[in-house]
């Protein structure tokens, strides 16, 4: 029996056999989950991260097609990873980065320009280099978050990068169309890099959430990458932002 015209696809345990996944940050936290699951439901992995020694510790447990160890904001690297790519992928996610949580009284304006610029030009970069390496109907696919909506001390180069990714990616979805792009914005999430942004307010951090977020518990890498192998599994999806954050956003400030 098929399913009518326009109708979404069944996703079911192998939805990805066939499909070659590229994942930039994927040594740990979201990227890596994300990793994880496209290979338990049949996907081919390229895994790129930053550490040699945590992408070969990954690249152990996955058994990818290949790996690359380098700095995704390095432009010229990036371009020649997708120019040495042997054949056409389908999806690319990229969850290189940490926000940059930067009081003005304490603030170096040559890190906040390089936080901001480099955030922008590495997804410009991506979209660039790697649309014509993504077969059409494929997608790529970007991390943001969602508390920096809100207004507050130290937030104004990440805050003002929250606004702006959604607008790159609404327009790069329009610009290098047939590939899809789209933006997931998380809140919380319980990876290493929110452990190692916390420290040992970790534990306090995770009770609040728990006692005040809708859905009463903490949101996962886990959860964070069931949406992503959703969006890139559904063809109807690109230009938008995805916001995962468990109610997050509806608490008071």
């Amino acid at each position: 029996m098929s399913a009518a015209p326009g109708a979404p696809a069944a996703h079911g345990p192998a939805d990805f056999a066939d499909r070659t996944v590229v994942v930039i940050g994927a040594s740990a936290g979201i990227g890596l989950e994300t990793a994880r699951q496209a290979r338990a439901r049949g996907g081919r992995l390229i895994l790129v991260a930053r550490s040699p020694e945590r992408l070969e510790r990954a690249a152990r447990e996955l058994q990818p097609l290949g790996t690359a160890a380098f700095d995704a904001n390095d432009t010229d690297r990036l371009r020649q990873f997708f120019e040495d790519l042997r054949g056409p992928v389908d999806h690319v996610m990229v969850t290189a980065g940490s926000p940059a949580y930067m009081p003005l009284d304490d603030m170096d304006l040559a890190a906040a320009r390089s936080q901001f610029g480099d955030r922008l030009t590495t997804t410009l970069a991506v979209a660039l280099h790697g649309r014509e390496k993504v077969r059409a109907g494929g997608s790529l696919l970007f991390m943001s978050g969602t508390g920096a909506r809100r207004p507050g001390v130290g937030m104004s180069v990440v805050g003002a990068m929250t606004a702006a990714l959604p607008a790159l990616v609404a327009n790069l979805a329009l610009e290098i169309a047939p590939v899809r792009v789209n933006l997931i914005a998380a809140g919380f999430v319980d990876t290493p890099l929110s452990a190692s942004l916390l420290g040992d307010q970790l534990e306090a951090r995770r009770e609040e959430l728990r006692a005040t977020l809708p859905i009463r518990r903490v949101v996962g890498p886990g959860d964070v990458a069931a949406l992503a192998l959703h969006i890139m599994s559904n063809d109807a999806l690109t230009g938008a932002t995805y916001d995962i954050d468990g109610g997050q956003q509806l608490l008071p400030h």
